[in-house]
C-alpha cells in the first residue's frame, strides 16, 4: 500500500476539525441550519490555512446521502463523502483555475450547470486559484454566477484576491482565512506524532509551527520531512541539521555579544554562523525573529503569550533583553530588514552583515543630538553606554575639547536692578549659572535675551527656532532652579517670564520656492539651538557633518 503523506492523511473532515478558521465555520454551520448558504462563496487566504479542506467540508455537508438534508455534522462515511474526500464525486466538481482557465472551458461549465446533481442535492463547482481565470472567462461566469439555477453551488478559493475582477466579488459571499498562529499548529503536530507513535522532545514542535509561518499544510509537509530521516526522538538538533535552520543556540550567543558590545565576539560568533553553512540572509530572518522576541519581553514580560518559545528559551530571552532597550531593538529590526534586501543584491554580503553587526555593538559610540540633550539634561556623561538607536537624521561628529581650568575672580551680581545692568552682565549670570546648575541650563539659557525686568519679573526672550530650549527651562524644575539663584545672586526677589521672538526671515535665507544649498544646510544644522546646547554642554566643536 503507497504511503499518504501527513497534509492529505490528516485533512480535517468536518467544521469542528478545521484548525484555526473557527469564526468561518461557525459562520458556516448556521448558514446551513437556517438555511440561508449562499449561491458561490469566495474563501480568500494564505497557501495552507484550510480554503479547499473547507470547500470540501461545506460540500459534504450540503450533499452528505445520511440524512435527508443539508447538515453541520457529515457523517463522512456515505458514497457522496468519502467520493469528496478523494474528489471524485461526480456532482462536486473540482477545477485548477491555472490550467483551465480559457474561456472555452468556463462556457462548457456553464453548459453542463443547467443539468441537475446525479445523486445529491446540488451540484457544486469547487474552483480553486480562482484568479487565474482570464478576463475573459470571468465574462462568461457572470451570468449563471449571478442567476445560477437553485441546483448549482459555487465555491472559489484564491490566494490573489486583488486578482478577481471586482464583477464576480460582487457576486459571492467572502471569507478572508487567517493565517493559523504557531501554538495551533503546535499543538496539531503533537496530537499527529502521538497517534502516529512517534518518540520526540518537546523542544522540536515549536521550531517547525514558526517555520511554517501560518500554514498548517506547509508544517505537515515539513513534518513529513523529518520523520523521514528515520532518527528518534526527533528534536530541534534535526530541524537544524536537515532543514537548515540556524542553530538557536549559536544565535543567542551572537545577540550576548552584540549586548555586551564585543566586537572582537561578534565576528566571531557570525564565523560560527557561517562556517556551518548558514547564508547572511538566513542569519538576518533568524536575528529579527530572535530580536523580535527580546522586544516583547521588554515591552511585557518572560510570560507573555505573544512568545512561542520553550520555558528554557523564555528565560534566556529574559536574561539578553536586559542588555538593549526597547529604542535599540526597534532600530535594530528596522535596519535588519533593510539590510537583508540589500544583502540579496550584494557580492559582499558578509562584509555588509558584518559591518551592520559591528554598528549594533559599539552603537554607544554612535549618539544622536537628542540622546546627547537627555544626557546633559540629566547631568549624564556622554560616555555613558547604552544600547541606543544609531541617528536616522544628519550625524554630528564632534570632538570634546579637554576641560580647562577656570580660576576667574568672583564677579558682584548683588547691583543689577535695572534691565540695562541685567543685559551688560547677562554672559556674567549665564556664566554662575553654568557653575551651579550644569552646562545644561547654561546651554539653554544662552538661546535666550533679558528683554524687560519690571515689579521684580525678568522676562527672557526665545528665538522662534529655539522653542526646545524654551520648553526645557520650564520643565523638571529647572525654572524654579534658576529663579532660586537669580534671587541669590542679584539679592532681590526674581521671577522668570519667558516669551517667544517674533521668527524673521534672515538675509539670504531662501524662500520656500527655492531649494537650499548645502552650505545653506549645512549652516542652519550648525547654528540650529539644540546643537549649539550640546557643544556649550560638551565644551566640543564640529569637525564635520553628513548627510543621510
Amino acid at each position: 500500500m503507497s504511503y499518504t503523506v501527513l497534509a492529505r492523511k490528516y485533512r480535517s473532515q468536518t467544521f469542528d476539525d478545521i484548525i484555526g478558521q473557527d469564526p468561518i465555520a461557525q459562520t458556516l454551520k448556521n448558514a446551513i441550519k437556517t438555511d440561508r448558504v449562499a449561491h458561490a462563496y469566495l474563501f480568500v487566504g494564505t497557501r495552507g490555512v484550510g480554503k479547499t479542506t473547507m470547500a470540501r467540508v461545506l460540500a459534504k455537508a450540503l450533499n452528505c446521502l445520511a440524512v435527508d438534508e443539508p447538515t453541520t455534522k457529515p457523517c463522512c462515511k456515505c458514497n457522496s463523502c468519502i467520493a469528496i474526500n478523494i474528489g471524485e464525486d461526480i456532482d462536486v466538481i473540482e477545477i485548477d483555475g491555472a490550467s483551465n482557465n480559457r474561456v472555452d472551458e468556463i462556457r462548457e461549465l456553464r453548459e453542463n450547470a443547467i443539468y441537475r446533481p446525479a445523486r445529491s442535492r446540488f451540484k457544486i463547482y469547487i474552483i480553486d486559484e480562482v484568479h487565474m481565470l482570464t478576463v475573459s472567462a470571468f465574462n462568461a461566469l457572470l451570468k449563471t454566477l449571478e442567476e445560477p439555477p437553485s441546483h448549482i453551488k459555487f465555491i472559489f478559493a484564491t490566494t490573489e484576491p486583488n486578482k478577481v475582477i471586482p464583477t464576480i466579488q460582487s457576486r459571492c459571499q467572502r471569507f478572508d482565512f487567517n493565517n493559523i498562529v504557531p501554538a495551533s499548529i503546535a499543538g496539531q503536530l503533537k496530537s499527529i506524532l502521538e497517534q502516529e507513535k512517534i518518540k520526540y522532545e518537546e523542544d522540536l514542535v515549536l521550531p517547525l509551527a514558526k517555520m511554517a509561518n501560518g500554514s498548517m499544510r506547509d508544517a505537515l509537509s515539513l513534518l513529513d520531512r523529518m520523520i523521514s530521516t528515520g532518527i528518534e526522538p526527533l528534536s530541534s538538533r534535526l530541524v537544524e541539521e536537515f532543514l537548515g535552520c540556524p542553530n538557536s543556540e549559536k544565535i543567542w550567543n551572537l545577540i550576548g555579544q552584540i549586548g555586551d558590545s564585543d566586537a572582537a565576539e561578534t565576528l566571531a560568533a557570525v564565523e560560527a554562523l557561517i562556517s556551518t553553512g548558514i547564508s547572511e540572509v538566513q542569519i538576518v530572518d533568524s536575528l529579527i525573529d530572535y530580536m523580535r522576541d527580546l522586544m516583547v519581553v521588554k515591552s511585557t514580560s518572560p510570560e507573555s503569550e505573544l512568545l512561542i518559545l520553550t520555558r528554557q528559551q523564555r528565560q534566556r530571552a529574559n536574561e539578553l533583553a536586559e542588555k538593549f532597550d526597547i529604542a535599540g531593538l526597534v532600530y535594530n529590526i528596522s535596519t535588519l530588514e533593510k539590510l537583508r534586501w540589500a544583502i540579496k543584491n550584494s557580492d559582499t554580503s558578509r562584509a555588509l552583515l558584518e559591518a551592520s553587526l559591528l554598528r549594533f555593538a559599539l552603537s554607544e559610540h554612535f549618539l544622536n543630538v537628542d540622546e546627547l540633550l537627555s544626557q546633559l539634561q540629566s547631568g549624564a556623561s556622554a560616555g555613558i553606554k547604552k544600547k541606543r538607536p544609531v541617528a536616522h537624521n544628519i550625524p554630528i561628529k564632534t570632538i570634546a575639547q579637554p576641560t580647562k581650568s577656570k580660576t576667574s575672580e568672583p564677579v558682584d551680581l548683588s547691583g543689577l536692578t535695572d534691565i540695562h545692568s541685567i543685559q551688560s552682565n547677562w554672559q556674567s549670570l549665564l556664566g554662575v549659572i553654568t557653575a551651579k546648575l550644569g552646562p545644561s541650563t547654561g546651554g539653554l539659557l544662552s538661546s535666550a535675551v533679558p528683554t524687560q525686568f519690571e515689579n521684580g519679573v525678568l522676562t527672557l526672550e526665545f528665538g522662534a527656532s529655539a522653542q526646545m530650549q524654551k520648553r526645557m527651562c520650564e520643565s523638571n524644575g529647572r525654572m524654579e532652579q534658576i529663579q532660586a539663584l537669580l534671587c541669590e545672586q542679584l539679592s532681590t526677589p526674581v521671577r522668570l517670564k519667558f516669551e517667544t521672538a517674533a521668527d524673521e526671515q534672515r538675509q539670504g535665507e531662501p524662500t520656500a520656492n527655492q531649494p537650499k544649498t548645502s552650505s545653506q544646510r549645512r549652516n542652519e544644522l550648525i547654528n540650529d539651538p539644540a546643537v549649539k546646547t550640546v557643544l556649550i554642554g560638551l565644551d566640543a566643536t564640529i569637525t564635520g557633518t553628513e548627510e543621510e
